[in-house]
């Protein structure tokens, strides 16, 4: 059966309740799941715990959640980009747990894998460690972290087929892969989706079996945060 859906919000539409946890793939604008990040704002469900690298920039991204004022907490390893979130945060009015990016990285891999939690080093001795179970392996000090398991994940990928099998590409595949098996049910688009058997099995990062709805993305231009140029042969790049 196929796992295509005609659009975000007929995909989100049983997934979504107020006071839910979302993990969200993508790494500032790149690979962000901007269809089902705008279906999540249409949809108006509130008092949101996200789960993501940061939370995209001003008006951008998860930015618009930000905007809409569903979000409650978020659970991120950088806020710089986003103003209002730093406001917010600062303010008061929005709960916030800082998370190394790599030690991100691993609660949401091992929220999939079935591992409730690990030790490592990154944090000991820092606010990071506060109120977390110590351990020491072979003279050193490692700090407990526990894995993260989301109600919803929303990840981007390039290829998929209708099996919802995906492929990404570059620097986009960045959180999706962890985000994509840390999801209790996991939605993703694609650029392009095609049918069973024409993906090469070698090529496939996330299997099909993690994911249980899939759309196709729109064609819209994808934001840059920052765009850096420099000067060649003299001349200023138009």
């Amino acid at each position: 059966m196929s796992k295509v859906r005609s659009n975000a919000a007929d995909a989100l539409q049983d997934l979504l309740q107020d006071g839910m946890t979302l993990a969200v793939g993508g790494f500032g604008l790149s690979g962000i799941p901007a269809d089902l990040i705008e279906a999540v704002r249409d949809s108006q469900v509130r008092d949101l715990t996200v789960v993501s690298n940061n939370m995209g920039v001003d008006g951008k991204g998860l930015g618009i959640l930000i905007e809409a004022g569903q979000v409650r907490k978020v659970i991120a390893s950088y806020v710089g980009e986003n103003k209002l979130f730093a406001e917010q945060y600062l303010a008061g009015l929005l709960e916030v747990e800082f998370t190394p990016q790599g030690t991100l990285a691993e609660r949401l891999r091992a929220g999939g894998a079935g591992i409730p939690a690990f030790y490592t080093k990154t944090g000991v001795g820092t606010l990071v460690a506060e109120g977390k179970p110590l351990a020491e392996f072979d003279g050193e000090t490692y700090v407990q972290e526990r894995a993260i398991r989301a109600d919803v994940a929303l990840v981007h990928a390039h290829t998929a087929d209708t099996d919802g099998n995906l492929i990404y590409r570059f620097t986009a595949r960045n959180f999706n892969p962890v985000v994509a098996t840390a999801g209790t049910a996991t939605v993703a688009e694609a650029e392009v989706i095609v049918e069973p058997g024409m993906l090469d099995p070698n090529h496939i990062v996330t299997p099909g079996v993690y994911v249980q709805h899939l759309v196709q993305s729109s064609g819209r231009i994808k934001d840059i945060e920052q765009r850096t140029v420099r000067h060649r042969n003299g001349l200023v790049p138009a």
